[in-house]
């Protein structure tokens, strides 16, 4: 079941976004509150994860497994984190989209509440660490 792939994929990078968002807003920013709201989503996700979606991993056969230039550099890190909020954006709503083909991998409601709270602390992020957003 190739939808199962498809999850397991984008768990993986859902957790992975938020775990380099989460560093930042600890070890850079010193910021316990957001990093705070971040390890918090993580460990939603641990809730929804199941054994069961390794039986779909197949790194062999993923076609598209090689980093594309753009990947590989970030101007700086604004830059970075930002990418990483796009990327775990995009795989919440992959899995939003995806649990409703099978509903036994994840919880639809789950993966659209953690993208909706994802855009907020994104932009609690900017309007703290970028000063053009700053008033």
């Amino acid at each position: 079941m190739e939808v199962g792939r498809v999850i397991d994929a984008n768990l993986n990078r859902l957790r992975e976004g938020i775990r380099v968002i989460e560093d930042t807003l600890r070890y850079f920013h010193n910021d316990k509150t957001l990093s705070f709201l971040c390890k918090t989503l993580r460990h939603k996700l641990k809730l929804s994860t199941s054994l069961d979606l390794l039986d779909y991993r197949d790194i062999q056969g993923d076609v598209a497994k090689q980093s594309s230039k753009d990947e590989l550099l970030r101007e700086n890190l604004n830059a970075l984190v930002m990418a990483n909020f796009k990327r775990a954006q995009e795989s919440a709503r992959v899995l939003e989209e995806y649990t409703k083909l099978a509903p036994h991998l994840g919880d639809t409601h789950a993966f659209k509440q953690i993208r909706y709270e994802l855009y907020d602390i994104e932009k609690q992020y900017f309007q703290a660490y970028c000063s053009s957003l700053r008033q």
